[in-house]
């Protein structure tokens, strides 16, 4: 049976690479340059996998990933970025992903992780399976919790509005983004301002960076 995907990376010199390594009986029906187009494609098409990038423009790999799971379960989502920290892969499976593999590794693991996915079991590149295995070991019973980062208060949409302040637009531009009011739009950046204690856009783009909602 033809596996349907859609691949999602703002490069598309990337984007060709990965079709190209795709096994024959795997059929791109859509290659998307954003994260919001990714989301449209997938309510759209409804494809068995989206390949997601997790730095891309408008909204990031992590937030996407989070909306698919939300409007289409039945697609599976297969990470594939140069990001390689624990922190990141906690958050791409908590989000809902089912794979997570590193740019490095795409010519050797795409293909099994294509195989793995599509039969809805886990796929982790052979680093991050053992990051997250050294992950487990430290969180074992008697381990302290980690502290909670006062930006996982943010809602979904505010994320969303978060990705779109630090990427310079202004509150006119979210509205239309979003399909929302521009005093709504005011409205959530003063929200989001207030939860993360922030008092200039400056300190936003920061956050956004260190947190790789977007690239510097």
């Amino acid at each position: 049976m033809t596996c349907r995907i859609i691949v999602a990376d703002d490069h598309e010199i990337v984007r060709r690479g990965l079709v190209s390594l795709l096994p024959a009986d795997c059929q791109v029906i859509a290659e998307c340059g954003t994260g919001r187009e990714a989301v449209v494609k997938t309510r759209e098409l409804r494809p068995d996998i989206v390949i997601m990038d997790i730095n891309m423009p408008e909204l990031n790999g992590l937030e996407a990933t989070r909306q698919i799971v939300g409007l289409a379960p039945a697609t599976e989502i297969l990470i594939l970025t140069v990001h390689d920290s624990e922190q990141m892969v906690r958050e791409v499976l908590d989000a809902g992903a089912r794979g997570y593999i590193l740019k490095s590794d795409a010519g050797r693991d795409l293909v099994l992780a294509i195989e793995a996915i599509r039969d809805h079991k886990t796929f982790l590149t052979g680093r991050v399976s053992e990051m997250v295995v050294s992950g487990y070991l430290r969180g074992r019973p008697g381990t302290p919790p980690a502290i909670s980062h006062k930006g996982n208060r943010l809602t979904p949409r505010e994320r969303e509005i978060v990705q779109l302040l630090a990427e310079g637009k202004s509150s006119k531009e979210v509205a239309y983004e979003l399909g929302i009011s521009v005093k709504t739009a005011e409205t959530h950046r003063s929200r989001i301002m207030a939860k993360l204690e922030f008092r200039s856009v400056s300190e936003l783009v920061r956050y956004a960076v260190r947190n790789r909602i977007i690239e510097a």
